[in-house]
């Protein structure tokens, strides 16, 4: 294995580490049976608007990691087609 193989496999792995810990602190979008039980849910500005910028951030890392787990695998592939 080479260096740049070693580097880009290295690379896969965090940036799936990265993408798994994203999904896992994004807030779901489902209230379930405790918004129908208690009645709805957080009306005030504050609770809207911190939510939204949490999410509106985990939401476009979550792109970027995207992004770059999808070009680094298309590079590692290449790489390994024109060594093999």
């Amino acid at each position: 294995m080479s260096v740049i193989e070693i580097v880009a496999g290295s690379l896969l792995i965090l940036v799936s580490l990265i993408i798994i810990l994203v999904v896992l602190s994004q807030e779901s979008k489902d209230q379930g049976l405790t918004s129908a039980i208690g009645g709805g849910y957080n009306d005030s500005f504050y609770g809207k608007n911190t939510g939204n910028t949490k999410d509106a951030k985990l939401n476009r890392l979550m792109k970027i990691c995207s992004v770059l787990l999808f070009i680094v695998t298309l590079a590692v592939s290449i790489i390994y087609q024109i060594k093999h």
